[in-house]
């Protein structure tokens, strides 16, 4: 919707609405610019087009991982949906929207990758994926400083402070299978983390990441995530990052992952665990510093189609690689 009508990094296209476009696709990337939702500062909506353009390489299709010996756009079917239409006025029109376009791709047995757009996002996301699997069977891994599970904000039930409540609310994922990583800061209330308590979910706060190490933490969540759900779905707040390595984000909180901590994470998860859709989020350029933001977001993406690529020639056959440690050369 906004900017140049580019694809991600050079992939080809397809249509949401034309099945028979993604019908051998492994990944659809889909782009949601809405931030309607936004309670501090907009422009979340410019996200999906930095995000696909944020590279200084070649727009080609192609992108050799030096570190996972692998080219995800070209070992798997990555496509490109563009945009769905968002209109900031209309929420709960966009979100139907939103909803409806990734729940066709869930439901062809491809990977929804979303491209917000404000965190609101994460209620159509989340629920499209679920809604194409079993219901109950599916985990959430959230990445955040924030845990995003207001009630009520300025009158509305919808905003990119409230989508974790209204997703476990609606039954599409389990409050004892929602996994929250990164939180810090000073919100939200007492009342609010009453709730989330009294839903059983999980939070590792920053503290608690400094104190056993992000990888222990990590290790912790992918059991609880696997108990009884069958898949994933992986949430990215990029604001789950440090301002300094962060900064083009609407709500910055200081303290957070580094760079570097969120790509491996994010490689871990996407070679660990089945992953059934994704999204990355919150990415906001009018506050980015020289593209740093929409480069992690655009390195976050990369990585976890390229965990994909990964997980599924290993599941060909041979050892199996342990995503913490360097692969051997020849490999």
């Amino acid at each position: 919707m906004y900017g140049p009508d580019i694809t991600f990094l050079g992939v080809d296209r397809c249509d949401v609405d034309d099945p028979a476009t993604y019908e051998d696709a492994d990944v659809v990337i889909i782009g949601a610019p809405f931030d309607g939702g936004t309670s501090n500062r907009p422009g979340a909506r410019f996200g999906p087009m930095a995000l696909r353009q944020a590279c200084y390489l070649p727009h080609d299709g192609s992108r050799p991982s030096l570190a996972l010996r692998v080219d995800a756009l070209r070992d798997l079917r990555v496509l490109d949906a563009g945009d769905v239409e968002c209109y900031s006025g209309d929420v709960e029109g966009s979100l139907a929207a939103i909803e409806e376009a990734v729940h066709r791709v869930a439901s062809s047995g491809a990977i929804p990758m979303v491209l917000g757009g404000d965190h609101t996002i994460a209620l159509p996301d989340a629920r499209g994926t679920a809604r194409a699997h079993a219901a109950g069977r599916t985990s959430m891994l959230h990445f955040d400083a924030h845990a995003d599970t207001g009630d009520i904000t300025f009158g509305h039930l919808y905003g990119h402070g409230q989508p974790m409540r209204r997703l476990i609310e609606s039954g599409a994922i389990r409050g004892d299978r929602f996994l929250q990583i990164g939180l810090r800061g000073y919100w939200p209330e007492p009342e609010t983390l009453g709730w989330m308590a009294a839903q059983h979910m999980r939070s590792y706060e920053m503290t608690e990441i400094v104190a056993r190490g992000l990888d222990e933490c990590l290790t912790e969540s992918f059991r609880i995530a696997l108990d009884e759900c069958d898949q994933i779905f992986l949430s990215v707040d990029i604001d789950v990052c440090d301002p300094g390595h962060a900064p083009g984000t609407g709500t910055p909180e200081p303290g957070g992952l580094t760079a570097r901590q969120l790509l491996d994470a994010v490689r871990r998860i996407c070679y660990e665990l089945p992953v059934a859709g994704m999204e990355v989020v919150e990415v906001a350029p009018p506050y980015d510093h020289a593209d740093i933001t929409a480069h992690l977001g655009n390195r976050v993406i990369l990585e976890a189609l390229s965990a994909m690529a990964r997980r599924r020639e290993d599941d060909g056959g041979g050892p199996r690689w342990d995503p913490r440690q360097p692969l051997l050369d020849g490999r």
